[in-house]
């Protein structure tokens, strides 16, 4: 149901969210500081249209998208021509293991629910010390969506607990290295939440 939801908007929401961080500067800092912290390809999980990978490419990341639909690939592979996108499912990546030096997962969880995402797939397709940065919507509760972009849809968005969601990714073998909170913008349903981490190095804190 997600994937032939977004295949109906891709093109609307290409027009209507042309920019990666119009007007969000606590966004952007986030995104540079890993941008900053990271080295190696760097993968945008859940790419969209592409506006983030683009932006990752402008950071000077060497990024490329995957997404599960095909409709919002189209939109991503006639803005960018320059970057790499294709299809997959977030929870069973078609990379190998350790193969990445960076992951982004921009809001492209927010249609499960915390138990449901997939840290261990994030987890295995990293370096050691690799890094990851999770934007989401932050709350404790879960919404219907029945319209988006100008089009009728069946989904429904999750809003993530902050504290969940660390407990989440540090069992799964991450390390927390920064959290940002900040309060909803003008066209946002409530506040917004951004989580730093690095994949735990198995040699660190060892003696010998």
């Amino acid at each position: 149901m997600t994937r032939a939801s977004y295949d109906i908007v891709a093109a609307d929401y290409a027009r209507l969210i042309p920019d990666a961080h119009d007007g969000r500067p606590l966004d952007a800092a986030i995104m540079r500081a890993f941008a900053e912290l990271t080295e190696g390809p760097v993968a945008d999980i859940g790419c969209g249209t592409g506006r983030i990978t683009q932006h990752l490419h402008e950071l000077g990341l060497d990024a490329s998208g995957i997404d599960l639909s095909d409709g919002m690939l189209d939109q991503a592979r006639k803005l960018y021509p320059h970057l790499t996108f294709t299809q997959g499912d977030m929870t069973k990546l078609d990379l190998p293991e350790n193969s990445l030096g960076g992951a982004v997962v921009w809001y492209s969880t927010v249609h499960m629910a915390a138990n449901e995402v997939p840290w261990p797939e994030f987890h295995r397709v990293l370096r050691p010390g690799g890094h990851l940065l999770h934007a989401f919507k932050l709350g404790n509760r879960t919404t219907p969506l029945t319209h988006a972009y100008g089009h009728d849809v069946d989904l429904e968005v999750h809003w993530h607990d902050m504290d969940e969601t660390v407990s989440n990714a540090t069992e799964a073998g991450f390390n927390e290295l920064a959290r940002l909170q900040r309060q909803k913008g003008v066209d946002e349903g409530g506040p917004q939440a951004f989580l730093l981490m690095n994949k735990r190095n198995p040699t660190a804190g060892s003696t010998s």
